[in-house]
């Protein structure tokens, strides 16, 4: 059995009901949108969120029908968020294959991603929980604002960590807590129990970001070298940040030079990833990603021993050994 799997094992049920769930939540009879719907389920990624989810509501109690519908509105939440920024972004792959607006276009995508939120938003109201409803508005505002945000610290060159952490926190660590809490909630969690278990999810949120940050440094196999495309971006993350803040090599200025002049060439780039290596910015950030997930895993320490809370702690090790 392979770690996903294990990690599946107690919610397997509650799982199959949730894809089920997916698979119906999106319909519709306009041709062109229906497509697009059909091309968001054959692209869709390994459901991280909603089994996080479930877990949490195994972990405090049970899964019930509420369980199972926020998972499917926060999955649905989170896909109109990657539709969107996929446009923004003018990104053409996503998860191997073409993005939606590559196969349509910027127009269809936009209002795709607004039909796939205002789904979310119908069935966040199903739960008739207000407390639900204020976490997936106030969701909503802060992936937008994070989006935001990380576009003015690209475009005005801010090399600074904790900026780096509030743009983490926006667009991903409030997202993961938003399922850990509302998961929660759906079991009927006592308010202390809901917050050691929001506090759980946005740990986790942090350490998910770091990791796919430190991606960007390594090789590739589809382009045969490190991808870069967060610098390319004008996205400087942890582990570059850390190395221009540190170091003291002669380079340093020139560096600064290059991100400052958003002189993105592959040269640049190639040196850019090196110096971010050799000066410990790799390792900075792995040790962050580590203080995250022993404050995590303390946070689970507080609730009972079961199969699903042992699951949580298997899913946090996932998400800081995954490959990709």
């Amino acid at each position: 059995m392979n770690i996903k799997n294990k990690i599946e094992e107690s919610v397997a049920e509650e799982l199959k009901c949730f894809n089920d769930e997916f698979a119906d939540a999106l319909k519709s009879d306009t041709r062109r949108l229906q497509a697009a719907i059909d091309h968001i389920h054959q692209s869709s990624g390994k459901h991280i969120r909603p089994l996080l989810l479930l877990l949490t509501a195994k972990a405090c109690g049970a899964v019930t029908e509420h369980s199972i519908n926020a998972a499917v509105f926060l999955e649905l939440l989170h896909t109109a968020t990657l539709i969107h920024d996929d446009v923004v972004d003018e990104t053409k792959q996503r998860r191997g294959v073409p993005s939606l607006n590559a196969v349509f276009d910027n127009r269809i995508s936009v209002l795709v991603g607004d039909y796939v939120l205002s789904t979310a938003l119908i069935r966040s109201i199903q739960t008739r929980d207000l407390r639900i409803i204020a976490i997936v508005s106030a969701l909503g505002r802060d992936l937008a604002d994070g989006e935001i945000k990380q576009l003015e610290t690209a475009e005005e060159s801010i090399l600074d960590e904790a900026c780096y952490l509030q743009v983490i926190k926006k667009k991903t660590a409030m997202l993961l807590s938003a399922c850990t809490e509302v998961g929660a909630i759906t079991s009927a969690a006592s308010d202390d129990v809901v917050e050691i278990c929001r506090s759980f999810g946005e740990y986790l949120g942090y350490a998910f970001q770091i990791k796919d940050d430190i991606f960007d440094y390594y090789f590739d196999a589809n382009i045969g070298k490190p991808t870069g495309n967060d610098i390319r971006e004008g996205k400087v993350t942890l582990p570059l940040l850390y190395a221009l803040k540190h170091s003291k090599s002669e380079e340093t200025d020139a560096l600064l030079q290059i991100i400052l002049n958003k002189d993105f060439t592959a040269t640049n780039i190639d040196r850019l990833i090196a110096f971010a290596k050799a000066e410990g910015g790799i390792e900075y950030a792995t040790q962050k990603m580590q203080y995250y997930h022993d404050k995590a895993i303390a946070c689970l320490e507080q609730l009972p021993m079961s199969d699903a809370r042992e699951a949580l702690k298997l899913l946090f090790e996932y998400v800081i050994i995954r490959k990709k």
